[in-house]
């Protein structure tokens, strides 16, 4: 008996394949495919949109690109100053899009909202902690918190000019908006130690209480925000962190004279 092709019995079955679709018998193979087709449509359909300009493509990526952000921010405005500084100028130096900055900061105030909150807020608490931590000990609270000021100089090379600039002097951006944000209840706590160490006869008492800061500020952060002047002074420019540490902590405690023995 002669064999019939493949393609005839294909040929064959196609009345009967037509018959059953128009009955609404459709094959179950047929079915499927329709299923898997129905199927990558509606994934291509709801896939997300392309993604804007500017827009960061991960959590992760997003974090790192804000924080980038951030420094770059810090660098600047300890450059030029806060009012000099556009956003547009930020996004350059941390090399990307002004775009890109606009998606996490709208505004320069929104950006000085957060440097004060997630930059300063946590250098100011390990900033407070050698008085904490030493309640009885002047003199190690005073040393240690000199030591901090020069450790958070060279971790964050920013903060000295930056301070300088925007803190301490007339019209700085910076003080009000940290006194507004963190309020003075951890100066007035540090000035009733000092107080209270100069009562007990643990430190001078010529010394006045509000000045104590301004003046170890002084002996550090002015120095450290002009190390780079020195780089070309042969008397000054192997004078670093170490020294001027030492420098401060020196004179606090012991003034001018020459230190007693013992």
């Amino acid at each position: 008996m002669a064999r019939i092709p493949a393609d005839d019995r294909a040929a064959k079955k196609s009345p009967r394949d037509t018959a059953a679709i128009k009955a609404g018998k459709v094959p179950k193979r047929a079915v499927k495919a329709a299923s898997e087709d129905s199927t990558r449509a509606a994934t291509a359909a709801t896939a997300a949109p392309a993604r804007r300009p500017g827009r960061p493509t991960g959590a992760a990526r997003g974090t790192e690109q804000r924080s980038r952000l951030l420094d770059a921010a810090l660098t600047l405005f300890a450059r030029q100053g806060i009012v000099d500084t556009t956003l547009g100028e930020i996004a350059r130096e941390a090399g990307f899009t002004p775009a890109m900055m606009h998606y996490y900061f709208k505004t320069r105030e929104q950006l000085l909202d957060v440097l004060v909150e997630e930059r300063f807020g946590p250098l100011r608490a390990e900033l407070g902690m050698p008085f904490q931590e030493n309640p009885d000990d002047p003199v190690a609270a005073i040393t240690q918190l000199t030591q901090r000021l020069v450790l958070v100089a060279s971790e964050h090379p920013w903060f000295p000019s930056l301070w300088v600039r925007e803190v301490i002097s007339d019209g700085g951006l910076l003080r009000q908006r940290i006194h507004e944000r963190f309020g003075n209840a951890h100066q007035k706590a540090s000035l009733a130690a000092i107080a209270r160490w100069q009562k007990e006869g643990r430190l001078n008492a010529g010394l006045e209480p509000a000045l104590v800061f301004v003046s170890l500020m002084g002996l550090t952060l002015l120095p450290l925000a002009t190390l780079k002047l020195w780089r070309n002074d042969p008397l000054r420019r192997n004078i670093g962190g170490e020294e001027i540490a030492r420098h401060a902590v020196a004179l606090l405690l012991h003034g001018i004279g020459p230190r007693k023995a013992g």
